[in-house]
């Protein structure tokens, strides 16, 4: 599997299943939609395909995914996850109508988990560590919101640690430099297939272009292969692409995520 198309086979083949969405607490079926549940109140929608649906169908199911999570009141966001190589006559509109938002666009990366599983020098005092303890796992998770400038979430540490003492695979991996988390990402194996996704890189601005990033990359790549994880498949910002992309990987679609928020 070396060429965009037979990668993007791959991933549409492997990844567009209940293996995308380990941690999730429930998933319903609405058509070919997955409506997952995931802790602290967040809803998620994905899907292998839309079936050849026409406009109409399609804002049907926009609707009917939105009142399921409508009746239940701890929901407080949900993301519409699209692809752009599917083919969703009026999804666009429909997603608008219902008061969903579009994020920016990411890049679905591809690749072997070998070419990034490489030697990446790292600043002097710099160093790499899988994280399991609470504190550092939320130390990892108020650096990660601050770099997103968001505000530091309980809720996301609190997620992370139910989903550590569940043992579902998923590994935490963090930079350090004099005892503060300067960057860090997640690595998600995912059961039954070629993959690990890599999720949630983020480095403080200070210390980017260093190497860091890829280094901390580097890391989960080769904690993949030792899970017997030969591909590797990142949603990718216009910042991570870069590094990937020196890496042999390759863009084989994009995503991009649609938010809808309760009111307050």
């Amino acid at each position: 599997m070396t060429t965009p198309t037979e990668l993007l086979a791959a991933y549409d083949r492997q990844l567009r299943t209940d293996a995308e969405t380990p941690g999730a607490v429930a998933v319903e079926r609405l058509g070919p939609l997955r409506l997952v549940t995931f802790d602290g109140g967040r809803g998620f929608i994905t899907y292998a395909g839309l079936d050849g649906a026409d406009a109409a169908t399609i804002a049907g199911w926009v609707a009917g995914a939105l009142t399921h999570y409508r009746s239940d009141p701890q929901i407080r966001k949900v993301e519409w996850k699209t692809r752009g190589h599917d083919r969703a006559p009026g999804l666009h509109e429909a997603l608008l109508h219902h008061g969903f938002e579009p994020e920016e666009p990411e890049s679905i990366m591809l690749g072997r988990a070998a070419d990034l599983a490489v030697d990446v020098p790292l600043p002097e005092g710099v160093a790499l560590r899988r994280v399991t303890e609470e504190e550092d796992v939320r130390a990892m998770s108020a650096m990660a919101d601050g770099v997103f400038g968001d505000p530091v979430s309980i809720a996301t540490a609190d997620s992370l640690l139910r989903r550590l003492s569940r043992g579902d695979g998923m590994e935490l991996w963090v930079a350090e430099s004099g005892g503060t988390i300067i960057s860090a990402g997640r690595l998600e194996p995912v059961p039954g297939t070629d993959f690990a996704g890599i999720w949630g890189g983020a480095t403080l601005a200070p210390w980017r272009g260093r190497g860091i990033y890829r280094a901390l990359t580097a890391a989960r790549a080769r904690s993949a292969l030792a899970a017997g994880k030969t591909l590797i498949h990142s949603d990718s910002t216009e910042y991570s692409r870069p590094i990937l992309e020196r890496s042999g990987f390759l863009k084989v679609s994009s995503t991009t995520p649609y938010l809808w928020s309760a009111a307050a």
